[in-house]
């Protein structure tokens, strides 16, 4: 672990220009550039004949999650503004249950203007459908940087209503605007379906249903996982080595099918976002402990260095068959459990064999991430996308990973 925990991050930076990050989508979703890196050679086309870049018989594994209206704001008498954004539920834990309680929930939250806000109660009144309804938050304590937050409001609506009335959709910090109504549809993927993320699996929003039509036609597959995108994902990494920086955790949620497909498929696998990447390997190295009682929990996680730790016991195969063994015995349908995994330079990729992703900042484990998998050749790509008017970040244009 020691090699690669003194990764220097600075190594993995490059000038980007304010003028170089999209801070709105182009009117068509598929009508992006792409960028092709294989085995070395970069060649560039439009993202909606990426169809004609993937192998036959490849399959697609998108990141289903919906960004929820996170950002909520009150006011106290003073008239000061205190914003509450909502990052993880804590009671009850789980997204799901969280969203369909009809009086209380309690979530872990980053807190603006926390120095304002000592220990009253905050309220709004909030038009939840036809609903008037009375929301009141109220601070429980403070782990570190967040706060944990109860909600409780009057009126029998659930949590998912009243977020979605209540809140606002938390686009990028760096693109430094405010929302307009059209991000609701922009900034969500075609797939989205599960609610629970706070930024966007932003690789899939280039998709549309044409694209998809194309893929079919390919007899290229497609699958999902779950991954609820926390705010870490924006953390800049401080630290001068990586071994310095703590990954944030996210709650991963991975049908039995997908997994028993992906043991029995000689398809090769491409993730659709670094997201998608996350839940794929972080699958595998649960896969390695999932059957150990000394190493797991009622709690299932992967830790940050775990991979790098321990040598491997399996293949991709029996590490997953670890987990349906798991499932049967627990007579579950559905795999759920979190991850901190980060993946850098020198990470072995275990079931991911192919990538399609956005241009990510400086400096950023995503950067990390996109390293591991083509090198040196990172670089390549980045200097050839600042030379040929790629637009970069979430609404920026899109790159395929092949090796």
């Amino acid at each position: 672990m020691t090699e690669y925990s003194n990764i220097k991050i600075s190594e993995y930076s490059y000038l980007l220009p304010d003028h170089r990050i999209a801070k709105y989508p182009l009117p068509e979703r598929d009508s992006s550039k792409l960028l092709i890196w294989k085995q070395g050679k970069i060649a560039e086309d439009t993202f909606r004949y990426i169809a004609g870049h993937i192998p036959q018989g490849s399959k697609l594994i998108f990141n289903n999650t919906r960004v929820i209206h996170a950002r909520m704001f009150f006011r106290k008498e003073s008239g000061a503004k205190i914003e509450v954004f909502c990052l993880e539920p804590i009671e009850p834990a789980d997204h799901q249950l969280s969203f369909q309680q009809a009086h209380r929930v309690v979530w872990r939250c980053m807190v603006g203007n926390a120095k304002r806000w000592k220990n009253e109660t905050l309220s709004r009144t909030i038009l939840a459908g036809s609903q008037s309804v009375l929301l009141e938050v109220k601070k429980i304590t403070k782990e570190k940087n967040t706060f944990l937050i109860e909600f409780t409001w009057t009126a029998k609506v659930s949590f998912a209503e009243l977020i979605e009335a209540a809140g606002t959709l938390p686009i990028p910090p760096y693109l430094n605007r405010e929302p307009v109504p059209a991000d609701e549809d922009t900034y969500q993927t075609i797939f989205a379906k599960n609610d629970g993320s706070v930024a966007a699996p932003t690789a899939g929003l280039h998709f549309t249903d044409a694209v998809l039509s194309d893929l079919k036609h390919r007899n290229i597959t497609t699958g999902e996982v779950t991954l609820h995108v926390g705010a870490g994902t924006f953390t800049p990494v401080k630290s001068e080595t990586i071994a310095g920086h703590t990954m944030h955790h996210e709650t991963i949620v991975v049908s039995r099918n997908l997994i028993e497909e992906l043991i029995t498929s000689n398809q090769r696998i491409i993730a659709v976002g670094t997201t998608s990447v996350r839940s794929l390997e972080s699958l595998f190295w649960l896969g390695q402990k999932i059957n150990n009682p000394a190493l797991v929990t009622n709690h299932l996680e992967v830790k940050q260095w775990e991979p790098y730790k321990v040598t491997s016991q399996y293949n991709k195969q029996k590490a997953l068959q670890n987990i349906i063994d798991y499932l049967n015995t627990n007579n579950l349908d559905t795999l759920h459990f979190s991850t901190q995994i980060i993946i850098v330079p020198g990470y072995n990729f275990r079931i991911t064999e192919g990538i399609i992703t956005n241009f990510h900042q400086p400096q950023s484990t995503l950067i990390l991430l996109i390293s591991a998998f083509l090198g040196s050749g990172w670089k390549k790509v980045y200097d050839y996308a600042l030379e040929n008017n790629f637009r970069f970040l979430s609404y920026g244009d899109s790159n395929l990973y092949l090796k």
